[in-house]
């Protein structure tokens, strides 16, 4: 089950299971009207005014832009959707250096505001992470944690490319396999798609999203990689640029491995305070007297797992790959993930019973997943990643990048340091080693970090406020545990309220305090 992990994911709400198990993609490309109808009745007693924008892309052809219009319809999946959500299919072009050609579908889901027409600002578009992730399926799923904004806002997500409904990205034994099956199953069934599914094309389908919803701006919130999409969709469209908020934001300023080793000494980091508190404040603590007796303690379980997996319910085993994934999980939610997770390596170690801790990260996911057969996020978290990243080392290089890796972590290195392999074989070429994120003369976007994040380290919080321009690039630090602070921390949440709904920033070197003051 190891081989399931190649890259920690940058995202929130995405379940383990969607990591152990492999998602189900759907059959066709062209997929997306099968789970629309044609029918939406309003639902708002004020008759709607709709917004339109003068400013379409440039290059494109009118078919896609003035002579296009979308047509909201109820949606009929995913199933906590059905009510109160309308969807829709965005024509954009496949490759935006051919405009003229061939066309695809881009999903969307869209939650009207519920306040009057004369305070609405326009769409507020949304994008959960990953990369993999589907906003389609994210919207119903992380809607109250932005409902207060829907006073102003029509709430809107959307899948990526190569993510669900989205010319999903297959790499399966088959065509129709649900699993990933490697680079060269990748370019088998999905070669032709691979080219054009990376966060710059997907940057320029927000732009044509934007004026399609009626904005003259783009207004936008990113959680994690989602700060990727949204720092690039500035720098190729400075001008358009209204609210962006990048919450738990990626670092701009490394390469995919100089990634990896951030991100496994922050989560070592958040686990040494899990275990330093764990033996103070937790009876019976699992992991022992403090962070070094819980890496002796982990790596012993670990040795134990990678000879006999231990059975997680399902039919499904945990091995050691898997155990550093589940606790990172857990890490996340930050220090509300403590005792549960405290509960559930204690079943693990004394009991041998994997089910608590895979059923608890399985909790924090998604819990409409099941219920969503067009998962392919491991496929697409890949295929996302190597059309980004343009890091084909050698052998000599990822031995060296493995090593120093494992190095960096003693509980959770050597899991992570098989994020190296990623794309060495990938059947294409990247784009860059690190992302263009600079955009001057665009409106001042508001990057959100915590300083305890395990998975997005804060660093990079800092690095992307610096790397978007003087004058863009505002900061906010929240002294908080855990991947993703809104809205968790109240202060957090007040501040990136006031910035959406007035566009005013806060002041330069605002902290918010939280569970790490």
């Amino acid at each position: 089950m190891s081989d399931a992990h190649p890259i920690r994911s940058r995202r929130t709400g995405l379940s383990v299971g969607a990591r152990i198990i492999a998602g189900v993609v759907l059959a066709a490309i062209g997929a997306v009207g099968a789970w629309l109808q044609h029918d939406a009745p309003g639902r708002s007693a004020e008759r709607r005014t709709e917004f339109t924008a003068n400013n379409p892309p440039a290059g494109l052809p009118t078919a896609v832009t003035t002579g296009q219009h979308l047509h909201w319809s109820r949606c009929t999946s995913p199933p906590t959707a059905r009510t109160g959500y309308d969807c829709a299919a965005m024509k954009a072009p496949l490759d935006y250096r051919k405009p003229d050609g061939r066309t695809i579908d881009v999903a969307l889901i869209r939650r009207k505001a519920t306040g009057p027409n004369a305070r609405r600002i326009g769409s507020l578009v949304l994008n959960f992470g990953g990369p993999g992730v589907s906003g389609v399926s994210g919207l119903p799923e992380h809607l109250n944690q932005y409902k207060p904004l829907l006073d102003r806002y029509d709430l809107v997500s959307f899948d990526p490319r190569g993510v669900g409904a989205t010319i999903p990205v297959r790499c399966g034994k088959n065509a129709d396999d649900t699993g990933y099956d490697g680079a060269d199953a990748c370019a088998e069934h999905s070669g032709a798609l691979l080219p054009y599914i990376g966060t710059s094309h997907t940057a320029r389908d927000l732009d044509l999203m934007r004026y399609l919803l009626g904005d003259e701006r783009l207004h936008y919130f990113g959680v994690s990689y989602g700060t990727a999409l949204g720092a690039v969709y500035a720098h190729l469209y400075p001008s358009h640029v209204g609210r962006l908020v990048l919450e738990a934001s990626v670092d701009p300023t490394e390469d995919l491995n100089e990634e990896q080793v951030s991100q496994v000494k922050a989560v070592q980091a958040a686990f040494d305070r899990f275990a330093a508190h764990c033996a103070a404040r937790i009876r019976h603590c699992p992991t022992g007297d403090g962070p070094e007796e819980a890496a002796r303690r982990m790596a012993r379980l670990a040795d134990r797992l990678e000879k006999t997996p231990a059975p997680a319910g399902g039919g499904r085993n945990l091995d050691a790959g898997d155990l550093a994934h589940t606790v990172s999980d857990y890490l996340d939610l930050g220090t509300e993930g403590w005792s549960p997770l405290a509960k559930a390596l204690t079943a693990l170690i004394d009991h041998n019973d994997g089910g608590p801790l895979s059923k608890g990260a399985d909790d924090i996911g998604s819990a409409d997943r099941a219920a969503t057969p067009r998962d392919n996020s491991r496929s697409a978290r890949t295929a996302i990643t190597c059309a980004d990243s343009s890091l084909r080392p050698g052998f000599e290089r990822l031995d060296r990048d493995e090593a120093r890796i494992k190095a960096a972590s003693p509980v959770f290195g050597a899991a992570w340091s098989t994020g190296v392999y990623l794309c060495y074989d990938w059947p294409f070429d990247g784009e860059r080693a690190t992302p263009q994120v600079n955009a001057d003369g665009a409106a001042p976007v508001l990057v959100v970090g915590g300083t305890g994040d395990p998975t997005t380290p804060y660093p990079g919080a800092r690095h992307m406020a610096h790397a978007l321009g003087d004058g863009v690039g505002v900061l906010l630090t929240a002294e908080e545990e855990g991947h993703g602070t809104y809205p968790q921390n109240r202060c957090v949440a007040e501040t990136v309220d006031k910035y959406l709904r007035t566009g005013r920033t806060p002041a330069v070197g605002t902290v918010c305090r939280g569970s790490m003051s």
